[in-house]
């Protein structure tokens, strides 16, 4: 199964709740960590929930 590779590249401060928190639990605590999560749709989700704070990219 395809897996992500989520950045965190933007600061989580002056953002509304519900988006720190998805950050936190996407496992993103700072700016430069780095996640590798399974590619599943409550993975896309959360990740649709925050764009402008990170990247993510497709590894095998």
């Amino acid at each position: 199964m395809a897996r992500l590779k989520v950045t965190q590249i933007r600061s989580e401060i002056g953002g509304k709740r519900n988006q720190r928190e998805t950050l936190r639990s996407l496992g993103l605590k700072r700016i430069g960590d780095v996640v590798v999560k399974e590619d599943r749709p409550e993975i896309r989700g959360m990740v649709k929930t925050v764009p402008h704070l990170v990247t993510v990219e497709e590894v095998e």
